[in-house]
């Protein structure tokens, strides 16, 4: 019976030994391309850092004329140009980014906490599959929603005459504004952050709820302080992928923001919100054709290493803040 036993059980360990080897391999895999794209992304970016310096993030001169000049030194036999300074298209996209995300938060949290303990058993059958369609939407579909109602919406009914005369010879007021980024953004964002709380909360054990419930506490304090305190690791991990996304948003962003290189300044009162702008990932899109010429190479390539390296430190800043959270859940 032994000697049975040990063979029956030997193929088992084998297979499973070989199962593990191939999972640790296709690890490391992904791993190696990984650092492989890092690699190669900051390599192509060294040159434009290199010759700017911390100038690169600063906001002296006009962006777009920058670029002119830098695509013009390429195609010529002269010397090459890199002077690039990057800050308005960083503060648009803080600006875009952090606006969208900051309002799906809220109210993705809101709607999240509503599909799973109070929407009826029909509604909520109804609103979770249209939850994850809408996350699952092209960004362009998105776009031109915002280019076909949203910005007319603006240039027609919110920018007054006055206004565009206001800022005539600085900037063009037509619709195409950070308003109309952030409010697409958000809805783009925000059905991605309701699917993944609404898997947190749901994880939550539901003897705890009762329990709380069964102490007389309301629904709505018990919901609050067991389902959304426990559920908050998957609530920081659902808020850096949807960041993420946002981050790297380009196609959307470029068709309702704006085609000009310019910060934003709250200074300008209620005008901030219509002023154009164009983050960084949508600057990529708008001069990719360029990529012909060495000087421009590196510089898009510096664009692209400052997004990467932003997801980076956003992906880290995630998981060290979900990790005093689990040792919460593991003392409740």
């Amino acid at each position: 019976m032994v000697e049975e036993f040990r063979l029956d059980t030997e193929p088992t360990r084998d297979s499973d030994r070989r199962a593990e080897l191939m999972l640790g391999a296709l690890v490391c895999l992904v791993v190696v391309l990984l650092l492989g794209m890092f690699a190669f992304v900051l390599y192509q970016a060294w040159p434009s850092f290199s010759h700017n310096g911390l100038s690169w993030f600063g906001s002296r001169g006009n962006v777009d004329s920058q670029i002119q000049a830098i695509f013009n030194s390429g195609t010529s036999l002269g010397h090459e140009v890199y002077a690039f300074h990057g800050w308005p298209l960083i503060w648009g996209t803080a600006l875009v980014v952090g606006g969208a995300v900051t309002i799906a938060f809220v109210c993705s949290l809101f709607v999240a906490v509503f599909i799973v303990e109070f929407a009826p058993d029909a509604l909520r059958r109804v609103l979770e599959p249209v939850v994850r369609l809408l996350a699952s939407v092209p960004s362009v579909i998105y776009g031109l929603v915002g280019v076909f109602v949203l910005v007319p919406l603006i240039g027609n009914h919110l920018i007054t005459q006055g206004s565009k005369a206001s800022v005539q010879g600085i900037i063009t007021l037509n619709g195409y504004s950070l308003l109309a980024g952030v409010a697409i953004l958000t809805v783009m964002v925000a059905p991605v952050m309701v699917a993944i709380f609404s898997d947190g909360l749901r994880a939550v054990p539901r003897g705890w709820i009762e329990a709380s419930l069964g102490l007389g506490i309301n629904k709505w304090r018990t919901v609050w302080k067991i389902g959304v305190r426990t559920a908050r690791p998957a609530i920081v991990a659902g808020t850096v992928l949807a960041t993420a996304r946002a981050l790297g948003e380009a196609v959307m962003l470029s068709m309702v923001c704006g085609v000009v290189s310019f910060a934003p300044n709250p200074a300008d009162g209620w005008i901030f919100f219509v002023e154009p702008t164009r983050p960084l990932a949508s600057t990529i899109i708008a001069f990719i054709d360029d990529l012909s010429t060495p000087p421009m190479r590196h510089t898009l390539y510096a664009i692209a290493a400052v997004l990467l390296l932003s997801a980076a430190l956003l992906s880290f800043g995630g998981w060290a803040a979900k990790q005093p959270m689990k040792r919460y859940g593991a003392r409740t």
